[in-house]
């Protein structure tokens, strides 16, 4: 998605929908402090492991696309679990530069190093009792993976600089959107680590293998957008949604989120009838695949469908001429008098 989205608004409910729905609101109510949203059966599944494995202290290995969520699902099994009341330590393994990742783990004693001027505990040593998060542990070096190995199979470590050893409770769980598999066949991930860490694995399905729950998380996201920045609108079109919900979505969740609250800031009325996603060159772009419209439960207003599919095709045509009537028509088979008077109807502007 490489530039802002474009939204039109309409006065008139006609063909509008509200934006939350009664399945929107029976998902938020699903858990009191989870901002994980789903209905679809891949996201009831990622449910489903939660609760088994929040109870144990079992080590965990989440693996997604970015933006699926990965912090979220961690943060969940923390809160879920007997460890709820103790810290939950995030690092990122692939933010932080190597000689610097190992300080920042395992802590280091005073004068280890240049700039040691006192004592500073690790996050293993802050997440005892609790959990602690190794994003994109796929990153890791190796001289920081067989330290790792260490600790998940002794709970204990010297700090940098250190000689005496500690020992932690802490529950681990770690996360990366690489294929750690092909990680190990290359030789730059370690085998016995993989394993070590691959106890109990979640993966989490992107966003375009979970469609359905596009229409939820954008209630959600524009419900937390009211909540905390007073901004907020009435329904969303047909036209719209289905936009969104046809659209692949490569930043997952993320993005979807990003570019809802574009929506919000950008939108002028009450309602959003029109979005556009991403450039004509962009192979995500659904402007360029056929116009699909799917029915939802609570059903669709046909002549909105039939009216939005029509402009549609007409601010095809014509971005395809340049906005060159005569040829925009020829490209619909109409004549240029009609193809005018459609425009009018529809109030395209160039």
């Amino acid at each position: 998605m490489s530039k802002p989205a474009s939204v039109s608004n309409k006065s008139s409910s006609d063909g509008l929908r509200p934006v939350k729905s009664n399945r929107a609101q029976a998902s938020l109510k699903r858990s009191s402090h989870s901002p994980i949203i789903g209905e679809s059966q891949a996201i009831r599944n990622v449910f489903n492991i939660i609760e088994k494995v929040a109870g144990t202290d079992s080590i965990i290995l989440i693996n997604g696309e970015t933006g699926t969520g990965k912090g979220l699902v961690a943060k969940e099994i923390h809160l879920q679990s007997d460890r709820y009341k103790k810290p939950f330590i995030t690092i990122n393994c692939g933010a932080i530069p190597e000689n610097l990742l190992e300080s920042e783990l395992f802590g280091h004693e005073r004068g280890a190093f240049t700039g040691a001027t006192s004592a500073k505990p690790g996050k293993f040593e802050l997440a005892d009792g609790g959990t602690i998060f190794l994003d994109e542990i796929g990153d890791m070096s190796p001289d920081l993976q067989v330290k790792l190995l260490r600790i998940l199979e002794e709970s204990e470590f010297e700090r940098v600089g250190g000689v005496k050893t500690i020992r932690v409770n802490a529950r681990v769980v770690a996360a990366t959107h690489r294929n750690l598999k092909e990680k190990v066949t290359e030789g730059t991930f370690r085998e016995d680590l993989y394993y070590r860490l691959c106890v109990i694995p979640i993966s989490l399905p992107a966003l375009k293998n979970r469609r359905s729950d596009i229409p939820l998380l954008v209630a959600y996201f524009m419900e937390e957008l009211k909540a905390t920045r007073n901004q907020w609108i009435e329904g969303i079109s047909e036209m719209a949604m289905n936009a969104l919900i046809s659209y692949d979505w490569p930043g997952n969740v993320r993005e979807l989120k990003n570019f809802v609250e574009r929506m919000v800031v950008l939108n002028i009325g009450q309602f959003i009838d029109q979005i556009e996603l991403g450039e004509s060159s962009d192979e995500h772009d659904p402007s360029d695949k056929t116009f699909r419209v799917e029915l939802s439960d609570e059903g669709i207003c046909f002549n909105t469908a039939v009216k939005e599919y029509e402009k549609a095709l007409i601010l095809q045509s014509l971005e395809k001429s340049r906005w060159i009537k005569n040829k925009a028509a020829k490209l619909l088979g109409l004549k240029r008098t009609t193809l005018v008077e459609k425009i009018k109807r529809h109030q395209i502007e160039s």
